[in-house]
């Protein structure tokens, strides 16, 4: 079995406006780098279209509605400062969704080993029915969802080592105990949330803030300590990673000073989790990553690693 790797064009049509850090180039980058030879044997596929389905068991219909309805025709409008809808938004929004669920799909019938989906935009700051933070759909809530629906999981593992929180993915699962959220994340830092003593109804939510100038170290030492005992506690049936890259010491948008290095690391003890409790499975997703040279070197990195699976 295979690394499967999920993208779509469409990504490149959702214009969020000159200097937005969101912007089609992130997905660019990663295209070019991983047409490099060490990727040959990645098995590639278009993420499909729209599944209105798997999108209404985790937001109400109301506002997805609304969602598709804010799409304009022609320019450009803000659903708040940070969000930005385009002509292309909502098409690119349906592809991240598909892509989401085909990777689950191939994952969990044995397909492929693993998967990655590097689309846009992202997904885990979406609440219920709330865009934020350039976030409509929260697409990992998304997929570990349709995993429980489809696939009969019992258990799915979020785990998220994005720059900022998700609140969104914490919001959504805070009272079900067959998710378990995971998170580190640099506090205080948008969206404000993500504090220790945020644990879920049912104990099932767990967060590692760090600080501003924590590095690879410090990131480690909260894995190791607060998260991945977690995760291997839960036995997951499926991990699914908000592979957010804003750690990393070159983003602009954050203050964490992580390498390469530490994400080849937390993505081999998550493998080795997933090995374990399910069978290997795991569906990364694309989340954060705003330095052009330092995301495509980063995602590189995490792919090549679940290549090694």
């Amino acid at each position: 079995m295979t690394t499967l790797f999920l993208s779509h064009p469409s990504s490149f049509e959702h214009d969020t406006g000159p200097g937005h850090p969101e912007r089609p180039d992130r997905i660019r980058v990663i295209d070019q780098l991983f047409e490099h030879e060490r990727f040959h044997l990645l098995h590639r596929a278009l993420a499909p279209g729209n599944d209105r389905a798997a999108i209404l068991r985790v937001h109400p219909e109301a506002y997805v509605n609304s969602i598709e309805a804010a799409a304009p025709k022609t320019g450009r409008i803000n659903l708040d400062p940070d969000t930005i809808m385009s002509a292309g938004t909502w098409e690119a929004i349906c592809h991240c969704v598909g892509g989401a669920t085909a990777g689950v799909n191939e994952v969990m019938r044995g397909d492929a080993k693993n998967a990655f989906l590097a689309a846009r935009p992202p997904g885990h700051h979406a609440e219920r029915a709330t865009p934020m933070g350039f976030c409509f759909f929260n697409t990992a809530a998304i997929a570990a969802r349709h995993a429980q629906a489809v696939h009969g999981a019992e258990r799915v593992a979020i785990v998220d080592f994005d720059v900022h929180h998700g609140n969104g993915t914490q919001d959504i699962f805070w009272s079900d105990p067959t998710v378990l959220y995971a998170s580190s994340h640099q506090m205080p830092l948008f969206p404000g949330t993500g504090a220790v003593d945020q644990r879920g109804e049912h104990d099932n939510i767990v967060n590692a803030p760090l600080s501003a100038g924590n590095d690879g170290a410090v990131f480690r030492d909260a894995w190791e300590t607060k998260i991945l005992p977690r995760v291997e506690a839960f036995a997951p049936d499926l991990i699914v990673i908000s592979a957010g890259f804003d750690a990393h010491r070159h983003d602009p948008l954050g203050g964490l000073k992580l390498v390469e290095a530490d994400y080849v690391w937390v993505t081999t003890r998550l493998m080795e989790i997933a090995e374990k409790h399910a069978k290997g499975r795991i569906v990364s997703i694309l989340e954060g990553g705003y330095d052009l040279e330092a995301l495509a070197r980063c995602a590189a990195a995490h792919v090549i690693t679940l290549m090694g699976a």
